[in-house]
């Protein structure tokens, strides 16, 4: 038999639709990529003869994992860009039973932080709908909504916090009744301000087209559509009833629905996969980033005991069942991972299609075994589709328990059909998650209870034990680092997250390092006055005994200093704590489930060292809209950009702790979040570099900050009285500011531009620098950043009309070829 060809394999077959579109006249126009992703079959369905049958979706045409995953988790960047990180991070992901259920769950996945629902025609005791509606072409069209948090839905904004996204996703977009129908039943229950419509293939006609936008201005919402290709089916008059007829003809043949059996078979294996306790086996009910988080740390075992039992396999499907399609895919990726096998994936359907074995023809044969799931609507045929005759030598089936009944074993069940086409069937059951009655304030209790206590030096960091408790974990046993340039090819491509890896430790050469002691006994009286201003600002304004909690790692030698100063001049022991936050996955839940068991969250006040242009503001408060009593305000040391309400100072200058990576930091490294090492029960990580220990001025650093507390202490008394009486709303003059570099500099990405001193000498240690904006007449504050960009080779501008005192740019689209063999930065283009 054979089978879709991916654009990444060699392509000399047939188009899939041929067949259909020779004998009915029907036309598939639009994108070019549209007939790599879809073909064409004939259903037995009296509302619509024909069927776009996806080669990417993994659920009538075996497909790499990978690329079916893959898919789906492009949509969700996509809207991810759409929205921004701080929509995205709200939004709630729904998919469609039952072909989009694997599709919706990764593009929730490819949005980052979204929880995933989908919908559902399996009634559950006990949890009672939170909506349904028809879906109009379906052979089966009843939808059930059956979220265990019954919460999940609510998407109006309030006056304690912005509305949610709602984020729809199916595999094709043909009339868009579906949808409509979907939005009307639940914007009466659930109002909202903003949706996303989400497909592999946009197929609207014209007539239709105008209909989404006409829709969304009678609810008074906004209605975006995020498609990976477009175009349109043109059917010929009489379409429905030549279909009908041509069904019903093929379906006199009496060839066999699928290739003779091969003779007998051994009996299939069931293979225990050690599913985790408590994990849902999708989103029937809700699927949550902790959820994901423990999902991604358990695949490599459980696709490690499946290839285990495959042995010498070469070509294995791994097989999903009706609505379960997310959990069977992402044991076929790790699978993928885990085996030198050709790995394919698709589902078993209760769409009933006609098989024709033409290389023209989508569906090529048909397995038909009874349903094995004591379904509501009673008994009947299931079908898996192009499964027989593929040259399958073993084949997994994937089903929840609910599913693992006797008609699954039965002689003409769905594993005796698979039997007789593979040398080899598996069996892996997933258990039927069953909401949990646990009150969610209890199980919070309870997960953090489980929490390891906070690391502290001199075990972990070169802070004494009372300055600091790291709510990390110790990574320092990891290889993480990787160079420069090969880190920021992969950022920028997509390929990794900036958080999944290390820079190379800086090693200042000796003229940079008495350059950083110069800048610190030229500001360290500066610096103090700050320390002093943004602590009183603190202690008047929220309570005689704050909770300290850093933003590691810049902020934690500010928030070390902070702490000595309450010391020095109040006698107060203040707690003080660094948590983990990152750009685009948020900050560490499990740190703030520590603190809230710990600590009462209105006393808790996060500190960074500086602000940007506010990213990080934004994203602490995106972050914490999840977690009731924290209080989304940051105190920083130096607000130049405008960005926050308690500062010490809104000058742009010279912080020494920003010259230097590690070393002034405790000799702790930045944060680390990646799946393979983070847990759903873990803490963020990080290195502890012991070995830089000659290296270290962080005692130095603070050493010479608290020496100077006494010395201006009158102008700090003078400085937090006229704070207090400010006005001192956030401007966001920075944030304007780097859009506007960022459009002026051709490079279109916020991201790329790294305003203020800190944020720029960051630039020229870890990233790959392009060039750096040089407010003029700048002095001694830009020394170590001359220094740098001449050791480093990267031009300096300097500019009139500046907020910043300087600006770094990243180089835009890098690649390792945009650097000179010398490693030095390219000049500017």
């Amino acid at each position: 038999m054979g089978e879709h060809v991916t654009e990444e394999e060699a392509v000399d077959v047939k188009w899939s639709g041929d067949w259909v579109a020779e004998r009915l006249g029907v036309e598939l126009v639009g994108d070019g990529e549209l007939r790599e992703l879809l073909g064409l079959a004939l259903r037995r369905n009296p509302k619509r003869a024909h069927l776009l049958v996806s080669n990417v979706l993994g659920k009538h045409v075996p497909q790499r994992p990978s690329l079916v995953y893959g898919a789906g988790f492009e949509l969700g960047e996509r809207v991810r860009d759409l929205l921004g990180e701080a929509e995205a991070r709200r939004a709630v992901v729904l998919g469609y039973a039952e072909t989009a259920t694997g599709l919706g769950h990764a593009v929730a996945d490819g949005l980052g932080v979204a929880t995933y629902l989908h919908s559902t025609r399996r009634p559950v005791a006990g949890v009672a709908p939170a909506g349904g509606f028809e879906e109009s072409h379906s052979h089966a069209t009843s939808h059930l909504l059956l979220p265990e948090d019954p919460d999940l839905l609510t998407g109006a904004a309030t006056e304690d916090s912005p509305g949610t996204p709602l984020v729809l996703v199916d595999d094709e977009f043909s009339t868009g009744n579906t949808v409509l129908n979907t939005i009307r039943d639940l914007h009466v229950r659930y109002p909202r301000e903003r949706y996303v419509v989400v497909t592999l293939v946009d197929m609207r006609s014209e007539a239709d087209q105008g209909r989404l936008a006409e829709f969304a201005e009678e609810i008074g919402a906004r209605v975006d559509l995020v498609a990976r290709a477009r175009g349109t089916v043109r059917l010929p008059e009489g379409v429905l009833e030549k279909g009908r007829a041509l069904v019903a003809a093929h379906e006199e043949d009496p060839s066999p629905e699928a290739p003779a059996p091969r003779g007998a078979r051994p009996a299939p294996v069931r293979v225990e996969l050690g599913w985790p306790d408590g994990l849902p086996d999708g989103g029937r009910h809700g699927f949550t980033p902790v959820h994901r988080a423990a999902l991604e740390a358990a695949l490599p075992d459980m696709a490690a005991r499946i290839a285990d039992a495959l042995g010498d396999a070469r070509r294995v499907l791994v097989l999903g069942f009706e609505e379960l399609m997310y959990a069977p895919l992402r044991l076929g990726t790790a699978l993928e991972e885990a085996t030198t096998a050709d790995v394919r994936y698709s589902t078993t359907t209760r769409s009933p299609v006609l098989a024709v074995d033409d290389p023209g023809y989508a569906i090529r044969t048909r397995l038909v075994f009874p349903a094995h799931d004591d379904p509501a609507d009673g008994p009947g045929d299931r079908y898996a589709y192009n499964v027989a005759g593929a040259g399958f030598d073993a084949v997994v089936a994937v089903v929840d328990s609910t599913a693992d009944t006797p008609a699954l074993h039965a002689p003409d069940g769905l594993l005796a059909r698979l039997a007789a086409h593979a040398d080899q069937v598996l069996l892996a059951v997933v258990p039927s998650y069953a909401p949990s009655p646990v009150l969610p304030a209890t199980l919070e209790r309870q997960e953090a209870s489980m929490l390891p206590e906070p690391l502290r030096g001199p075990a972990f960091s070169s802070y004494a034990a009372d300055d600091v408790g790291w709510l990390l974990q110790d990574l320092s046993d990891t290889v993480l680092e990787a160079p420069t340039e090969e880190r920021e090819e992969a950022i920028q491509s997509g390929g990794a997250h900036y958080a999944e890896s290390l820079p190379v430790e800086y090693q200042p050469t000796p003229q940079y390092q008495e350059l950083f002691k110069a800048a610190l006994d030229a500001s360290a009286a500066r610096i103090a006055r700050a320390v002093g201003t943004v602590t009183e600002t603190v202690l008047a304004e929220r309570g005689p005994r704050p909770v300290l909690v850093s933003l590691a790692r810049a902020g934690t030698p500010v928030g070390v200093l902070m702490r000595r100063w309450a010391q020095h001049r109040h006698g107060l022991d203040l707690p003080h704590y660094a948590v983990s936050i990152v750009r685009g996955r948020g900050i560490d839940a499990n740190a703030l489930r520590w603190l809230a068991a710990h600590h009462d969250p209105a006393d808790v006040v996060f500190v960074d060292g500086w602000t940007g242009k506010g990213a990080i503001t934004r994203e602490l408060a995106a972050a914490l809209e999840e977690f009731d009593g924290f209080n989304p305000e940051i105190a920083v040391l130096a607000d130049p950009g405008g960005c926050v309400g308690t500062y010490g100072t809104r000058e742009d200058f010279l912080i020494p702790s920003a010259c230097l990576n590690s070393t002034v930091s405790g000799l702790i490294s930045r944060t680390v979040l990646r799946s393979d090492l983070v847990g759903p029960d873990d803490f963020h990580g990080a290195k502890f570099y012991r070995e830089l220990a000659d290296s270290d001025v962080s005692g130095l650093f603070l050493d010479t900050v608290a020496a100077r507390f006494d010395e201006v202490a009158e102008a700090v008394d003078a400085d937090a009285k006229e704070m207090l009486a400010a006005d001192r709303a956030p401007t966001w003059e920075g944030w304007a500011a780097v859009e506007r570099i960022s459009e002026e500099y051709g490079i279109h990405d916020v991201n790329l531009v790294k305003p203020g001193v800190g944020e720029t000498t960051r630039v020229l240690l870890r990233r790959v620098p392009w060039k750096i904006l040089a407010k003029r007449g700048a002095g001694s504050d830009l020394d170590h950043v001359r220094l740098l960009a001449e050791q480093r080779g990267v031009p300096v501008e300097e500019v009139g009309e500046l907020p910043y005192t300087c600006v770094g740019l990243i180089h835009p689209k890098f690649t390792r070829g945009a650097t000179g063999a010398d490693g030095k930065a390219v000049a500017g283009q």
